[in-house]
């Protein structure tokens, strides 16, 4: 009551009510049973807004949109549900032995201690309004179930979809205020969430929705893999589509033509920013989620899986004044992430740091980033030109697709600035020829680029569960080895619970670093063949893709299997 009485005579103070509308306020409170929040707010005396801006600027306790939470089942079931239910509360997430939780009114120190008691945990408050509190209520306690099968079983025997059943649903009859009203059911959200934040947990980087003939798929990609998580009745695919597309910011009533989207959310305390592409295929719109963690991708240099020899002579190179370093691989072999964590190495406040990339996938720090948007006009060619206008230190260029960006790109390098970029080729002594095909001089680009790194992504042995085997005589001749003795033994996963049963656990990078010396200038400058390059670059010391996962795979990091799956020639 003290800490309600302090709120009223704060707010009396600051001349937001007066004197008498506290007293009146006070009285409804104590009549009703309700807080003086409440009361001044159900008689007009006091906005919410109002109140909000006391908790945050007065007494700095933060204000919480719960709309932009996932909340994980497992801290959910910490507080009884009738307790939370009866005095407003409800629990965000669970870091150590802090519990954060949302409440209507967090100066009521009598519900905090009772929740110190019930959870054991240092509890901070946080402001939310009670509009937000009851909408979380019915997502995540109206279905009642932890779990996407169980949440699926409860939609169906209630029918909460709001959409037809299976063997009679037609999307292109449905009309988009009917979506949105299937979108918007608290057990659809409940489902949605549940998948995401089950991918989030999982280190999963994508969720694939996949419609098919009878049923919907729901698979992740864990490092690397597409596996499947569950699988959703036909009937529920409008639906849950909808809500995607309704937090993507897409047209649910546009679905005939590709759409992409992007929302941001907090799943256990972490801020998680998802990009969103649908697109139309025979059974329905497929949604695949690119699940974009800046905790996963801003790591530095020397954890991403260099060896000391290769981490030394890239740090020399990102630090020399001009040149081009390109970074070489497939789609999803972890380019940008070793471009972010080369950027944050040097960044500084005395660089001028600019970066084009399609898209801007994380946001740095002092950097300046730009995203591509063709129908503006913004290319990488045009952005380049008009970054160099900015006075920069350092470029990035997120992919080399064409003669002119290439070209512009070397301008660049030639004029005193340091330019990072992407080339989509096999290994790196293919960068070279391909920039000879694109049909760049090639003086240029021996007088321009400075180093290249191809790379892949393996996985990861899992610890727990790792084991010596003796490999295959196969499996050896496909790695090019003959004898093994003196040698290590190899290692594998058996699978077990902290892997879920994979034999796997997180990726790493192996790399093929070839620096640009002298002879392979001359060989540049002779349009020789990217075989000669290879041979020559390897008498300097460059190892290959496949030597440098083998010595991994010799280390324990990785298996042999995994070499050879990203290494196939």
């Amino acid at each position: 009551m003290k800490e309600q009485k302090s709120l009223g005579e704060s707010l009396v103070e600051k001349k937001m009510i007066s004197k008498a509308q506290l007293s009146q306020a006070e009285t409804e409170a104590k009549r009703l049973h309700i807080t003086l929040r409440k009361a001044l707010i159900s008689l007009n005396m006091a906005k919410e807004a109002d109140i909000i801006s006391f908790f945050e600027q007065q007494l700095h306790i933060p204000y919480i949109n719960l709309n932009s939470y996932i909340i994980d089942p497992k801290v959910l079931s910490l507080i009884p549900e009738q307790f939370a239910k009866q005095h407003n509360i409800i629990p965000l997430f669970k870091t150590g032995e802090i519990m954060t939780v949302a409440m209507t009114d967090p100066l009521d120190v009598i519900v905090l201690d009772e929740l110190r008691s019930i959870t054991k945990c240092i509890v901070e408050p946080v402001l939310t309004t009670e509009t937000e509190i009851k909408k979380a209520f019915n997502q995540y306690f109206a279905a009642g179930a932890a779990s996407i099968d169980e949440v699926i079983k409860k939609i169906d025997s209630e029918e909460d979809a709001g959409v037809e059943k299976a063997d009679e649903i037609n999307e292109e009859e449905l009309s988009p205020e009917k979506m949105r009203q299937a979108a918007e059911q608290a057990p659809v959200i409940k489902l949605v969430n549940l998948i995401i934040s089950e991918a989030v947990k999982d280190g999963a980087s994508d969720i694939h929705i996949n419609p098919e003939e009878k049923m919907v798929r729901v698979r992740y990609r864990i490092d690397g893999i597409l596996r499947e998580a569950s699988c959703l009745p036909k009937n529920l695919q409008a639906a849950v589509i909808s809500r995607i597309k309704i937090m993507s910011e897409m047209n649910i009533a546009i679905k005939r033509s590709p759409q992409d989207g992007r929302f941001r959310l907090k799943v256990e305390g972490n801020q998680i920013d998802m990009r969103v592409s649908s697109f139309p295929s025979v059974h329905g719109e497929n949604i695949v989620m690119r699940i974009l963690d800046p905790n996963s991708v801003l790591i530095g240099l020397e954890d991403i899986g260099f060896y000391p020899e290769n981490l030394a002579t890239i740090n020399e190179i990102i630090r020399k004044p001009h040149g081009i370093m390109l970074v070489t691989g497939p789609t999803g072999s972890g380019k940008t992430t070793t471009l972010y964590s080369a950027l944050s190495s040097i960044n500084s406040i005395d660089k001028n740091i600019i970066t084009l990339e399609d898209p801007v996938e994380y946001q740095l720090e002092i950097i300046r980033q730009a995203q591509i948007n063709a129908k503006a006009g913004l290319t990488f060619a045009s952005g380049l030109r008009s970054i160099l206008r900015q006075d920069p230190d350092i470029v990035m260029v997120g992919e080399i697709r064409d003669k002119e960006t290439a070209e512009i790109a070397i301008q660049a390098a030639m004029t005193g600035h340091l330019v990072f970029s992407t080339l989509h080729t096999n290994d790196a002594p293919g960068a070279l020829t391909r920039l000879v095909d694109m049909g760049i001089e090639p003086f240029l680009i021996s007088s321009s680029v400075i180093g290249i790194l191809a790379q892949r992504l393996v996985r990861k042995i899992c610890p727990s569960c790792k084991e010596a085997y003796q490999p295959t005589e196969k499996m050896l001749r496909e790695l090019g080895i003959q004898d093994l003795s003196g040698k290590k033994m190899f290692y594998r996963g058996k699978g077990c619970k902290n892997c879920k049963n994979r034999g796997y656990k997180g990726r790493l990078g192996i790399f093929e670093l070839l620096v640009v010396n002298e002879k392979i200038r001359e060989l540049v400058l002779e349009k020789t063949s990217a075989d000669v390059v290879r041979k020559a670059a390897q008498e300097a010391g460059m190892k290959t893709l496949r030597q440098d996962g083998l010595m991994k795979a010799l280390d324990g990091t990785t298996s042999i299997e995994e070499v050879i799956r990203v290494t196939m020639e």
